[in-house]
């Protein structure tokens, strides 16, 4: 243990000690737990040369995604790839990491820079959502695949229920904002192209712009509905390209049929493809 309290002081040592008490695990080496733990701006700040947190960061994710995608494919033998895809991109979602940052209360523990810290940077929910990632990735290398795999488990059980309960429940803008600001690092654009009818029937036509590209337009009976028609449309296309099928994004020839009418085949009770995958599922077949 003398190894591992190199250039750490009484004090970190003990919050450290804390923090991993807290998650029932023990790092043979405190000073990777510590470097996940440690923040750019911490590291930009400090008059010794120190490791920031980012390629721990990389290597949990990386390694996170493998159990996720791990569970999911062992729990759910009915489901297709694009579902499970989707699903795993919810439990591995900043969001997800976020919640589950807030929960071990990992914000206690970052080590950040003074301007970062007054700007609230500790709150901040990819900083937290980094950092969660970084310290998978550090256990790993301290404890081994099956010791960390059972943290990840653990930490990951309860997202990954919830997740697959509401499955059905797509927000596709929030689908798309987080796609698109890991990828692109911008925020998608919605605009009203046109609209037809009265104000008390009236329907909108929305397109989203993402970069210079713009997709759509969606449409429907309020902005709502029209901007998750035109956020479905852009991540089927995005999906299409990077080779992620997904039936409940795919645009069928009932959707062709259901935009040219105008009406939302749901609205009259019918199943869609996914929910009649999801029903066999259930049953078994």
């Amino acid at each position: 243990m003398k190894k591992t309290k190199k250039g750490l002081s009484k004090e970190r040592i003990q919050a450290l000690l804390e923090f991993q008490k807290s998650l029932n695990i023990r790092f043979n080496d405190l000073t990777l737990l510590n470097t996940a733990l440690s923040h750019k701006s911490y590291v930009n700040e400090s008059p010794v040369e120190l490791e920031n947190n980012e390629k721990l960061e990389f290597l949990g994710d990386s390694f996170l995604g493998l159990v996720i995608s791990a569970a999911l494919y062992n729990q759910n033998l009915y489901f297709k790839e694009g579902t499970l895809a989707r699903i795993k991109s919810y439990v591995v979602s900043e969001q997800s990491l976020h919640k589950i940052g807030k929960e071990i209360n990992i914000q206690n523990y970052i080590l950040i820079g003074r301007g970062e810290e007054k700007s609230g940077g500790r709150q901040r929910k990819a900083l937290i959502s980094d950092c969660v990632e970084a310290v998978i990735g550090a256990y790993y290398l301290d404890a081994g695949y099956r010791s960390a795999k059972t943290l990840v488990q653990r930490l990951f059980y309860k997202e990954i229920i919830e997740v697959e309960k509401n499955r059905h429940e797509k927000d596709y803008k929030s689908i798309l904002q987080e796609y698109s600001q890991k990828r692109f690092k911008i925020v998608p654009q919605y605009g009203i192209v046109s609209t037809k009818g009265p104000d008390h029937n009236r329907r909108f036509y929305i397109k989203v712009s993402i970069r210079k590209r713009s997709y759509g337009p969606g449409t429907g009976w309020s902005k709502k509905e029209a901007e998750q028609m035109a956020a479905r449309i852009a991540l089927r296309h995005l999906m299409k390209l990077k080779g992620v099928r997904d039936t409940g994004i795919e645009r069928t020839d009932r959707d062709r049929r259901v935009e040219k009418r105008g009406r939302s085949g749901l609205q009259k009770g019918k199943r869609t493809a996914h929910s009649r995958q999801d029903a066999r599922a259930r049953t078994g077949r």
